[in-house]
């Protein structure tokens, strides 16, 4: 045990601790906190029956509840954890904090006392592949990794497992890196683009977000980031240690020229041997290796290449019907996600779209769509945008392309219209371009019921 974990332990022991939010992350947290001396309060919106099992299981552990509308009144902690989603300067915790409550979180504890060196991935679009592609790299290259933050599962409660020698892989959104203080020895951004505009005040204070994953690095830390990304290269412009940019345009630490990826000058990888599809996802192998350089092989990097099929929901191939290609690209939460998911393939789309607004232009998508789907089907409170979208595109490009638009309600009529609709040699493609919270909780969910949906055919 490090003497950063040995005393972290030490002053939670006996401290009042507020815990805001029961979910996947905190649940293993509050059993933490409780292990090693807490008193522990936790708090959510959610009545005890919403919760279900895991209200009890608290419960017995020892923790007590706090729950419903008022769920935020009336604390009184030493130390408050919040949920990632909560905003720093929500009243609430505003007011705790004037009190001289700490208001902290999972990953920023985490951080602070984490013995092994960490990687950590941030970006609008391409974070949790390009985080799988680190993780799987230097795992097959024989290194002891642990992966965390919005991909797998919660590392504080195993901080005695991860040793001085391991390495630690971290996605971290722009809600989780709002207030870290911390940095990781190797920071990614993947690109820059507006996103979770209805809960960041603005792009700026979006980009300020991510930024926070390089501001308190090293002269011996790496930086990389996208130089054919124009709101990224700022930020490696102004790092503190190594600065390392990855390109598919132009040279950089890590560029393609079409045929092969270069690393540090040298051809390193065959850009065929990728077994996931599109130019995306060379991005994602681009920022990949030069985070990983040269702590991975080329051997390791072509064996990767070839046998990694991917990440669920990421154009994940679920079945062929009668000479259709059903995919799932749940992620794709944001218009430039749907734009790149739609660029990989060149077979006619049958494109099911629509969800919940997050605050961002849906202007750019209509062309893609235009020129790319054979039908668009719309679900969810984005619909209007999404088909506006594609009206204007069609009235400034002049064109003549009739493309059949269907609105449906639910899920189960979507996926029979599809069926009915696609012919041999089509692609039923879901890409949302929206956030999955209108109808279900995350976007696993909403890809995991449209996959139920199409094997149930």
């Amino acid at each position: 045990m490090t003497d950063k974990i040995k005393s972290f332990k030490e002053y939670i022991n006996g401290k009042e601790i507020t815990v805001i939010g029961i979910g996947i992350s905190n649940t293993p947290l509050i059993k933490f906190l409780l292990k090693h001396g807490a008193k522990v309060t936790a708090c959510d919106k959610k009545s005890k029956d919403e919760l279900g099992p895991v209200a009890d299981e608290l419960i017995s552990s020892g923790a007590l509840l706090k729950l419903g509308e008022n769920y935020l009144k009336d604390i009184k902690a030493d130390i408050v954890f919040k949920t990632p989603g909560m905003r720093y300067d929500t009243p609430e915790l505003l007011a705790l904090k004037e009190r001289g409550t700490v208001i902290t979180s999972e990953m920023e504890e985490f951080m602070k006392i984490c013995p092994a060196k960490i990687y950590a991935v941030t970006g609008s679009d391409g974070k949790t592949t390009t985080t799988t592609l680190i993780y799987t790299l230097l795992t097959e290259q024989g290194y002891k990794c642990h992966v965390g933050g919005n991909i797998g599962a919660p590392l504080l409660d195993k901080i005695d497992e991860i040793k001085e020698t391991d390495i630690v892989v971290l996605e971290l959104s722009s809600f989780q890196l709002h207030t870290i203080k911390t940095s990781p020895h190797v920071a990614v951004i993947t690109n820059l683009s507006p996103n979770h505009l209805d809960w960041h005040k603005d792009y700026n204070e979006y980009i300020d977000a991510k930024k926070s994953i390089m501001l308190y690095q090293g002269k011996d830390d790496i930086l990389v980031t996208n130089s054919s990304n124009d709101d990224s290269t700022p930020i490696g412009k102004s790092a503190k240690g190594i600065w390392r940019c990855f390109s598919s345009k132009k040279e950089a630490f890590t560029f393609s020229d079409g045929n092969y990826i270069f690393v540090n000058g040298e051809k390193y990888l065959n850009v065929s041997d990728i077994k996931i599809p599109g130019t995306h996802n060379v991005e994602n192998y681009l920022a990949a290796l030069a985070a990983t350089y040269p702590l991975v092989s080329k051997e390791t990097a072509e064996k990767v290449a070839k046998e990694f099929g991917g990440v669920p929901h990421r154009i994940e191939l679920v079945r062929t019907i009668d000479g259709v290609r059903y995919y799932n690209s749940s992620i794709d939460s944001s218009p430039n996600r749907t734009i790149n998911t739609l660029n990989v393939f060149s077979e006619p789309v049958i494109l099911i779209s629509g969800g919940k607004d997050k605050g961002i232009s849906y202007d750019e998508i209509g062309a893609p769509i235009l020129e790319k789907a054979k039908a668009l089907i719309l679900i969810g409170k984005t619909a209007d945008a999404i088909e506006k979208a594609v009206f204007d595109a069609k009235k400034v490009s002049g064109s003549t392309k009739n493309l059949p638009i269907y609105r449906r309600e639910t899920y189960e009529e979507v996926v029979l219209l599809a069926k009915e609709l696609a012919q041999c040699g089509d692609v039923v493609l879901l890409s949302n371009a929206s956030t999955s919270f209108d109808m279900f909780k995350n976007f696993e969910e909403r890809g995991n019921y449209f996959k139920k949906l199409v094997n149930n055919l």
